[in-house]
């Protein structure tokens, strides 16, 4: 009922540059929502109604959106004590060590909540940009995200980072990067969690006319997201010593915010449905 975890996150060196598992899957999460969004654009132009330029532009919109707002998100909700004396290793993927000197070290510290108010910014600057309705954008956007969130997590586990907590039995992972204690695998639960969201969106967007309700599949993503979210963080290991004092951490903290608009956009009444 074990798993020993002691994968090394580096598959490959070249110099300073080092090739990452987590590098590799943040890239499969991102192709993956890109060309399961372009099919469906394919496939029913009645529900979906972009041009090939529209959908590269606004995955260059998100993706932008993402690391910046992932990365500030861990800088400032995270680690702030660390990032308020080290300001440029914010933008920068180095460390300036005394010793050691320039060490790249990559963007190892990305938060999704930051991810989700970047990808947030980044539609309402592209809708404003290219006049489109926001509500309709993040509705679609909603049904792929899980997907590109989901192998975000499983680099997660390929790094023996964002551990679960000991499970107090026979069953768990060994992170040997962390202890030789079984653990919640708290990444691959998580990572599962939006799988299946990502199969309940596509369902109800096939199924259902939510798609023609303005918010309501955003509202419902939101809901089903940040409420798996706030429940795993009990699993979870804290990831910064603040949050030990804490009755909820951060993440939790982060998620209600989330969840409580989810609720607002998707019991709101509506009347009138864009087709």
């Amino acid at each position: 009922m074990q798993i020993i975890w002691d994968i090394h996150p580096v598959i490959t060196k070249i110099g300073f540059f080092e090739l990452r598992y987590y590098s590799i899957f943040f890239v499969i999460g991102i192709l993956s929502a890109y060309f399961i969004f372009r099919q469906m654009n394919l496939k029913n132009t009645a529900k979906i109604k972009y041009s090939q330029q529209q959908i590269d532009n606004l995955a260059f919109f998100i993706i932008a959106g993402t690391l910046i707002g992932a990365r500030l998100g861990h800088c400032l909700f995270y680690d702030f004590a660390y990032y308020s004396k080290h300001f440029f290793e914010i933008f920068l993927p180095f460390t300036f060590d005394k010793n050691t000197g320039l060490v790249f070290t990559g963007y190892q510290g990305l938060a999704s909540h930051g991810g989700a108010v970047g990808i947030l910014l980044a539609i309402i600057v592209f809708c404003k940009k290219y006049k489109q309705n926001i509500l309709v954008v993040l509705d679609k956007i909603a049904i792929v995200v899980p997907v590109a969130a989901g192998f975000i997590r499983l680099g997660n586990l390929m790094n023996s980072e964002i551990v679960g907590k000991v499970t107090n039995s026979d069953f768990g992972f060994i992170f040997k990067k962390i202890d030789n204690i079984p653990r919640h695998p708290a990444q691959l639960y998580e990572a599962v969690c939006y799988f299946i969201i990502f199969f309940i969106m596509l369902y109800i967007y096939k199924k259902t006319n939510f798609i023609y309700i303005k918010g309501k599949i955003f509202g419902l993503f939101l809901i089903l997201t940040f409420l798996f979210r706030f429940l795993i963080e009990f699993l979870k290991e804290n990831q910064s010593v603040f949050e030990n004092n804490m009755l909820l951490n951060m993440g939790q903290i982060l998620s209600l915010p989330f969840i409580l608009i989810g609720i607002f956009l998707f019991f709101y009444k509506r009347n009138l449905l864009w087709k």
